[in-house]
Parts: C-alpha cells; structure tokens; sequence
C-alpha cells in the first residue's frame, strides 16, 4: 500500500486486538489483563493466535523504507544492495506472512534486525530472522530481557529466553550508528520509557523514525511498570521525539495507525501530560487507585484515546502507579 493511500487501515489488525473480543465475551466490558488470562488461555496467547492469522499490510515511504502492519508492532524495512534491514521482528508465527510481504518488496537477503525493546511483540522473531542471516543489534537492556526469564506482572506471564540465536549479538549503551544501502541510520536510547530498554531508530537522509512504543497512534499506550517503564518517561520520551523531528518527518510508532506525523506525536504527548497530572492531584488528595478511576481523570480524552484495549480504567491504573 502506497503513503498516499488514504484508505488507512482499521485497529483490528493491532497485535492485541483479541483482548477486545475475550472482553465482549465475558459480557462485563473490560476485562483487564490479569482477567482475560483466567477468562481464556492467557493473553500472550490469544496475540500469537491473532497474529497466526493476521494479514501483513505493507505502507511504502520514501528511500526504500517501508512500514509492515500485522504482526505485533508495526516494523520497518530498509531495502538495497547491501540486503534488508528490520527494525523489529514482529511475532514468530507470523512468518509466514512476513516471509511473502518481505519478498514482495524486494529480492536482497535479511542482513540486520533491530529491536526497538524487549517485549514479544516487537522480538518474538528475532530467531527466524537470525537463521535468514541477520545480525540483531538492539540496546544493552533488551539483551538482558531477551537472555533470561523475565516476567511481566500486568499480563500475569512469565516470558521464557529466547534461544541463542535470537538473542542480540550486537549491543548498545546510549548511542550506535549504521551505514547501510546508502543511509545513516542513528541508534538512540531514551532511558526509561515504556521499559528500560526502548530505544529511536532514525534513518537520516529519508527523515523517518520508528520510535516503537514510546509512541501509540491514537491508543492509549501500555506502560511495562515491571522492566522499569513509567509515565514520566513516557513523556520525556516524547519530548526527545517532539525536539529531533520536524513537520517533514515520517514517524512509525510502535502500534496504532503505523504512518504518522509531528502533530500527531504532540497530540499523544499532550494526552500523557494531562492525564498524568489529573492523576497526580488525585492521588494528593489521598484518592486511591480505584477512587481516582470513578472520578475519570481520563474523560476528555477517551473519545479519542480510549475506544481501544488499553481502556480509561486500566489506563488510569498505570498513570496511578507512576505518580
């Protein structure tokens, strides 16, 4: 699908869209994370199920970069005579999907694979690519998640390590930089943010970022309290983006709408900074978590904002958490 295509894709093909239906299911409207993993057969689950069978959109940019949709978090693509690199490897069973969408853009081999963080949906193919040939370069924490039992508290679930060949090769503290088919590409860590291991991929000359899950497009944002994310890095992370782009720059976020733009990054920003502080005064005045749902500091957002799985409650429960 062209850039220019002005048909954008619904939110059905987001890697959690399943948790939409187990909640329906149920009857009772939103079931948390915790509740659709008794509800069913665990969320981690019911994602790689949706994207056994989700299609993989394919949104061509500019400087032979493209942006694939339909597995886990949205990916990026690189393409030239020096072979293929991904920012993000999506999710294993996908492979199917990705192998064609991949072949469709071009000919040239898997060379590098960059991991935008550690969570499944964004590394969960990290070894299938590897055996193509790739060399996985992400920062020093993602390694870390990647190599050991980590578990992640909101989703009830303990992740096992991935096998030898998907754990990054390559490592970073704060910075790395590429040259690859003719581009610059910039490696940026952000400290804390979604997790503590998120980092910026910029591909210089083109103008384009994939700034994984420090941005959702449109969503409320899933904030992992257990590997060290939290709203306030939430939102110097988007400070960082907002101040290294301009009204030129294509953004790939790491989930919802997977083409987006400067006003719509400070949209999100300013969505984040709001609520927090609405949750912040809640807190204060000596609210608890669930008081400070009822009141619903999220209300002027959730039109917008909060239509999707992250719901207003759960949302406020993260803001809540970091406040």
């Amino acid at each position: 699908m062209e850039l220019n295509n002005k048909k954008w894709p619904t939110r059905r093909n987001f890697c959690l869209c399943c948790l939409g239906g187990a909640a329906a299911a149920a009857g009772s409207g939103w079931l948390s994370p915790r509740q659709a993993y008794a509800e069913a057969r665990g969320i981690v689950s019911l994602i790689k199920d949706s994207a056994a069978a989700s299609p993989i959109t394919t949104y061509k940019l500019r400087h032979n970069i493209s942006v694939l949709e339909g597995s886990g978090g949205n990916i990026a693509v690189l393409t030239g005579p020096e072979g293929k690199m991904l920012v993000d490897a999506g999710i294993r069973v996908s492979r199917p999907q990705l192998s064609k969408a991949l072949a469709d853009i071009g000919s040239g081999p898997i060379t590098h694979l960059v991991n935008t963080h550690w969570h499944f949906d964004h590394a969960d193919g990290n070894e299938w690519l590897h055996s193509e040939g790739a060399r996985i370069i992400a920062q020093e924490n993602t390694r870390k998640h990647l190599a050991g039992v980590q578990r992640v508290e909101d989703w009830d679930y303990n992740f096992l390590p991935l096998g030898p060949g998907g754990i990054p090769s390559e490592v970073f503290s704060e910075a790395h930089g590429l040259k690859l088919n003719g581009a610059s590409i910039a490696l940026k860590y952000y400290g804390p943010a979604h997790t503590d291991s998120d980092i910026s991929v910029t591909f210089s000359e083109a103008n384009v970022v994939h700034v994984g899950d420090t941005f959702w497009n449109g969503i409320y944002p899933f904030i992992d309290y257990s590997t060290g994310g939290s709203i306030d890095g939430m939102i110097a992370a988007s400070d960082a983006n907002l101040a290294s782009t301009n009204d030129d720059t294509i953004i790939i976020p790491g989930h919802g709408k997977p083409v987006s733009n400067r006003a719509e990054l400070q949209a999100f920003r300013d969505m984040l900074v709001a609520i927090r502080d609405n949750v912040a005064r809640l807190k204060k005045q000596g609210r608890t978590r669930d008081e400070s749902v009822a009141a619903k500091p999220t209300a002027a957002f959730d039109a917008k904002w909060g239509q999707f799985v992250i719901d207003p409650g759960f949302f406020t429960r993260l803001v809540y958490e970091g406040v």
